[in-house]
């Protein structure tokens, strides 16, 4: 079994330099950081956790508390920040609240008794009261979770360009399905859209939008996608924009089934860019919410020796133009 003094030997530094990469020390020049964790890496070497925790009283281990790990967005989000905790020489240790405030409750207890050194929560749902006594950072991502400082995509600038886009594309008729507005993500998303569409029709008299509010999951967008499809082609809408990429597919299975040609007759866009987006026919518009950057400003966060942040820190979304939107057709 390979040792500190092997790992130390190898990269060509003393064991105290060793131990200072492993427990995260930001003294340590990031060229050497790299050396060290390179030799770590070409010889398997393995920490002794447990000893570790002995000595620190925390383990190499930050806790994640999501929704929903079959949700393909938060699936992502999660395989993000395990790639940086991991180029930080931590683990994740995961728990699922399945969107109930209870479950998530005995997770995060359960949790924090594994001594970990932090904890990210996506929150389950809007808390502003949430009383937690630990020494352990914590911070919110994607959902707030009670007063914990939040970082996130501008959720609301997101659904603005969405807004932008369709508009520009010459839509009139537009149906957005919405997110849960008991949930602090989906009030943002639908504000953005809504205000930004608002501004730039203001002086269009043509303008005919509806608002439908919806879960953010496939079932929803399929539902509502059907009753928005299933008017007359003169009355029902030329675009729509989802809270989701969820929704938006199930919106595309229906206009499938409906023989309504994507983005010929119908343009569809969801949120949150998810592997899936590139995947279906025709390749989903998209906002990329950047979780590469979001997991790693969390985790960065966390093990920095600096004091926790006292504001939100949000990252800046991005519009993914394919094939699933474009003009409206002329009849």
């Amino acid at each position: 079994m390979k040792t500190v003094r092997d790992v130390a030997t190898k990269a060509g530094v003393s064991v105290g330099t060793v131990s200072k990469v492993l427990s995260n020390n930001p003294t340590v020049k990031p060229a050497l950081r790299d050396r060290v964790l390179t030799a770590v890496a070409d010889l398997g070497y393995k920490p002794n956790m447990a000893a570790r925790a002995l000595r620190t009283n925390r383990l190499n281990i930050l806790g994640l508390v999501v929704p929903d790990i079959s949700n393909p967005f938060f699936a992502q989000l999660a395989k993000n920040i395990e790639a940086e905790a991991a180029q930080q020489a931590h683990m994740v240790m995961l728990a699922n609240s399945d969107d109930d405030p209870d479950v998530e409750a005995r997770q995060i207890e359960g949790l924090l008794a594994q001594m970990p050194k932090g904890l990210i929560v996506v929150g389950s749902v809007d808390q502003s009261k949430v009383s937690i006594q630990t020494e352990v950072p914590i911070v919110s991502v994607d959902r707030r979770y009670g007063d914990y400082k939040l970082i996130s995509a501008d959720h609301e600038a997101g659904s603005a360009l969405v807004a932008e886009h369709l508009f520009q594309l010459g839509h009139r008729r537009i149906a957005y399905i919405s997110g849960p507005q008991s949930t602090e993500v989906g009030r943002l998303r639908r504000k953005g859209f809504c205000d930004r569409l608002q501004q730039l029709a203001l002086a269009d008299a043509t303008m005919k939008f509806q608002i439908v509010e919806g879960h953010f999951d496939y079932a929803s967008g399929e539902d509502i996608g059907r009753r928005l499809l299933s008017e007359r082609a003169e009355l029902r809408p030329t675009a729509i924009a989802a809270a989701s990429d969820q929704q938006a597919i199930g919106a595309l299975r229906v206009a499938r089934d409906l023989g309504i040609d994507v983005p010929t007759d119908l343009s569809i866009v969801g949120f949150d860019d998810i592997t899936l987006a590139n995947l279906v026919v025709p390749r989903l518009t998209s906002v990329s919410q950047n979780t590469v950057e979001i997991a790693r400003m969390a985790v960065r966060t966390l093990l920095s020796e600096k004091p926790m942040p006292t504001e939100d820190q949000f990252v800046e979304t991005i519009l993914c133009a394919r094939g699933s939107s474009g003009a409206v057709a002329i009849k």
